[in-house]
């Protein structure tokens, strides 16, 4: 099955039908979950499912397909697939709950100003274990399908 949505190459077109699909994926569970449409969802990070997951999951597996799992490209392509997952894992996410504690702390600093308060941090920015399972089951699915 040959897509071609945005660009001439189906290993792109194939790690952004992925990221796509995850980001409207958010935006749909959302809106089930808690009963809102929020469309500024489609462009966040963070949440279920990891779309930077499916992203590079897809890619890999769609490497994998065109020109074999035995080459050098492929390789590197899994090598970067476990470090974009790492990194959603643990640094992100690790960010992601220091923010959520400064946040917590700034709650309750009265001596600070209103400009010293103006912006929150980003609390979601990294995934938990499953979600990343989860985009990079997506990934591999739409990189094996596409």
């Amino acid at each position: 099955m040959r897509f071609g949505m945005l660009s001439t190459n189906p290993i792109i077109d194939c790690g952004l039908l992925a990221w796509f699909l995850a980001q409207l994926i958010k935006v749909m569970l959302d809106l089930v979950l808690l009963g809102r449409l929020d469309v500024r969802r489609f462009f966040s990070s963070g949440g279920m499912p990891s779309s930077h997951s499916a992203l590079v999951v897809a890619c890999t597996a769609a490497i994998g397909k065109l020109t074999g799992v035995q080459g050098p490209l492929f390789a590197l392509a899994v090598i970067l697939s476990a470090v974009v997952m790492y990194d959603a894992c643990n640094v992100r996410r690790s960010a992601g709950d220091t923010a959520r504690l400064v946040n917590k702390l700034l709650e309750h600093m009265e001596q600070l100003t209103a400009e010293d308060l103006a912006d929150n941090l980003k609390e979601v920015m990294g995934h938990t274990p499953l979600q990343v399972l989860m985009g990079a089951l997506l990934g591999l699915g739409v990189g094996l399908l596409v």
